[in-house]
């Protein structure tokens, strides 16, 4: 199999992650694969079956019958597919956002995403983001980031994108609160931990623009010649 680039990124929510991801890889000239937004698919599928998150037998039964992938157009932007359906507008709202992370906690959730996201890191390379993606997804990717950032810079980044989503209903506050509580719930899960990967560059987004984290990443991937097999 011919060498493929692939970039891993992880971080909590706010960090701008998706966006550097997204911009990074466009500039690399290979896919951006969104990794959380598997997980909301999977997220949405129990959610609309009336399955309990906090079950762990009835979710391990789940996922045999849902099928999730990504489609990936000329450009190499990728779109996931939940049983063949495109459900991007349906697993971005802060209600699935919040249920994910219920949902990610169970080992054989973990195990099936990180069998997906490998299968896709091997067939198309490309920029990975996620939560674990350099500590155990791609463990041997060349290059793997772990963007950080303060609390209240992180919130008042999402509001922006909740509002720019037309549900601005929430106070800033409350946006603070429940990425805290978030980050805690992943950081002490026993599979997979959001934690930075050995060897992974830690990037403080808190004063930097989203291109000036690009750029960053780019000067260290020195333009994408290196590459994993």
């Amino acid at each position: 199999m011919s060498a493929l680039i692939v970039v891993a990124i992880d971080g909590p929510a706010g960090t701008g992650k998706s966006t550097v991801a997204r911009a990074l890889a466009a500039r690399l000239g290979v896919p951006y694969l969104d990794t959380g937004a598997m997980y909301r698919a999977l997220t949405l599928a129990a959610v609309q079956r009336g399955v309990d998150l906090d079950d762990r037998q009835a979710v391990a039964a789940l996922l045999p019958g849902v099928t999730i992938d990504l489609r990936l157009d000329a450009a190499g932007r990728a779109e996931v597919l939940l049983d063949g359906a495109a459900v991007e507008a349906r697993i971005r709202t802060p209600e699935i956002a919040a249920a994910t992370s219920r949902l990610a906690i169970h080992p054989e959730v973990r195990s099936r995403m990180v069998e997906l996201q490998r299968a896709l890191a091997s067939r198309h390379g490309g920029v990975l983001e996620g939560r674990d993606i350099g500590s155990r997804v791609v463990p041997e990717a060349p290059y793997k980031f772990f963007l950080t950032a303060d609390p209240a810079v992180r919130a008042a980044r999402r509001l922006g994108d909740l509002a720019a989503q037309g549900r601005s209903e929430q106070s800033l506050a409350s946006v603070e609160r429940e990425l805290v509580e978030r980050d805690e719930r992943d950081s002490r899960r026993a599979v997979a931990p959001l934690v930075a990967a050995p060897g992974a560059t830690v990037v403080d987004t808190s004063n930097l623009s989203a291109d000036e984290v690009v750029e960053r990443l780019w000067r260290e991937v020195g333009g994408g010649a290196s590459s994993i097999r």
